[in-house]
């Protein structure tokens, strides 16, 4: 009987999956139930400012902190992430809609931008928490009309914080990256090291066993 996984993934994200399981993690996956736009809006209503970095870090902790009270969630550490598009200090998140995709394409075309990365870890059984932000600088090149539409025609972009993924399509269109690439693509396995290790669990207890 193969056992229960540690870690288990606030998310059902392909991206965050793929990367846990390329850099060698076992972990399960359980999808938060978490109203993001509320959130934002709830912390804005409050007076408490919420600038692109901040809202990756709070949607990303109330995905974690959504499925550390499920019942799934017991005993393990719950890892939440979520990611955020910064231009000229406005928060981007998924464009949803082709039409906006291509609005997007448009200001970001040759310009330079922040991807943001929230992370937050939670050991159930303590109860204790740990944070991380990773913010990297993506610069892009300039995109025609004509790559913008076919981009855009392809699908990839309407699903992805910023109209973009870094590990698909758009890595033509990407010249300079600053940064955790990883982080880019939505999880950085560096960041979990990190709070891991001040929850105090060893790396090692998180990679999945080796192959027979």
């Amino acid at each position: 009987m193969t056992a229960t996984p540690v870690l288990l993934l606030a998310s059902t994200s392909p991206s965050r999956r793929s990367i846990l399981t390329s850099t060698g993690f076992a972990f399960g996956t359980q999808a938060p139930d978490v109203d993001e736009r509320a959130e934002v809006e709830a912390r804005r209503a409050a007076g408490t400012f919420v600038g692109p970095g901040e809202e990756a870090q709070l949607l990303g902790t109330a995905k974690a902190r959504a499925v550390a009270a499920t019942p799934q969630a017991a005993g393990r550490l719950v890892l939440g992430c979520d990611s955020v598009f910064e231009l000229d200090g406005v928060a981007y998140g998924k464009p949803h809609e082709p039409h906006v995709a291509i609005e997007r394409w448009r200001g970001m075309s040759g310009r330079t931008g922040v991807l943001h990365t929230g992370h937050h870890l939670i050991d159930v059984s303590s109860g204790r928490e740990a944070s991380r932000l990773v913010s990297t600088s993506v610069g892009f090149a300039e995109v025609s009309e004509e790559e913008i539409a076919a981009y855009v025609a392809s699908g990839e972009p309407l699903e992805c914080a910023g109209a973009f993924t870094v590990d698909g399509l758009a890595a033509a269109f990407v010249t300079r990256l600053e940064g955790d690439f990883h982080a880019v693509v939505g999880l950085s396995p560096a960041a979990l090291r990190s709070m891991a290790a001040e929850l105090g669990t060893p790396l090692a207890a998180l990679w999945a066993a080796p192959s027979a």
